[in-house]
């Protein structure tokens, strides 16, 4: 009772101090890794998922709540909002894996230009790009019969716009002529077994997944290097699109690659699939 009564005598305010050790430290990091992490965070202004992604590679025993704690002790767990309020944002709603977004644009190299196909799924996030010469129904066609080749599982929904490549302009698909023959596109979805539909005309945020995905593309080649001819273009294309696949991690897929997350959905709904996608990883055999 007295020891109890003496140290209260040396304090300035009856409030309790905090418990805890004094000086906190991580003890899962080093002062070393804690410098890394704090100069990537104040240099990049990166997320934090995306900080423990691309930090991993270097510290490998970091871990996302470390990660956080020792942003918290540094001040810079909270990013500065740039863009002020933000508007709440909305849930995609919940598709199976099976539903795909097409688009088609334009490249440019020294040779001349190129029309750039691209797919992408809307729950895997699995991307897949085709270079052609020219933007025609046969080349939409062949680009279909490419992606459903290239895809480990069954496509059962595609997403076009409305470009003449995917389907008759809307003031001819009553005609008969357009009624008896059937477009191209449409005719390859049904050989397929795949349901095509059709964004609302002048609504392009409708497919908005494969126009970001197309956009990532060009940004990442045409808009960053110089390209000689249309086979560097190519080679680049293909493997950054590879590199995409098989090692980006996504936060929409929990810090999944889109390679890893059909994997994932291999082993919970195989029934969906048409080959094991493990046979498709890259190795020394490809």
């Amino acid at each position: 009772m007295i020891g109890y009564r003496s140290k209260w005598k040396k304090r300035t305010s009856c409030a309790d101090l905090p418990t805890g050790p004094k000086d906190a430290k991580s003890t899962v990091l080093s002062q070393e890794d804690e410098a890394i992490v704090v100069a990537f965070r104040r240099h990049t202004l990166l997320p934090l998922d995306d900080c423990l992604y691309a930090l991993q590679a270097t510290i490998p025993h970091l871990t996302r709540s470390s990660l956080h704690r020792c942003l918290q002790r540094h001040g810079i767990s909270k990013l500065p909002d740039v863009a002020g309020d933000k508007p709440a944002m909305k849930k995609f709603k919940a598709y199976p894996i099976d539903f795909f977004h097409i688009d088609i644009g334009e490249v440019q190299t020294a040779e001349g230009k190129l029309y750039l196909y691209v797919g992408i799924g809307r729950t895997s996030k699995f991307a897949f790009a085709q270079l052609v010469d020219k933007a025609t129904m046969a080349t939409a066609r062949a680009f279909l019969d490419a992606l459903v080749a290239a895809v480990p599982y069954r496509i059962e929904i595609v997403l076009t716009d409305n470009a003449i490549q995917f389907a008759d302009l809307p003031k001819n698909r009553s005609g008969p002529t357009a009624m008896w023959r059937g477009h191209p596109f449409d005719r390859a979805c049904q050989a397929h077994g795949i349901e095509h539909r059709l964004t609302k005309p002048k609504h392009p945020w409708t497919n908005g997944q494969v126009e970001r995905m197309n956009r990532t593309i060009k940004e990442a080649t045409v808009k960053r290097f110089h390209y000689d001819d249309h086979e560097q273009l190519r080679a680049h294309l293909e493997s950054f699109v590879a590199a995409y696949n098989f090692a980006r991690r996504l936060k929409t897929l929990k810090g999944l690659s889109p390679y890893e997350f059909i994997c994932k959905r291999w082993t919970i709904e195989p029934e969906r699939f048409i080959i094991n996608p493990i046979h498709q990883m890259p190795g020394p055999n490809i």
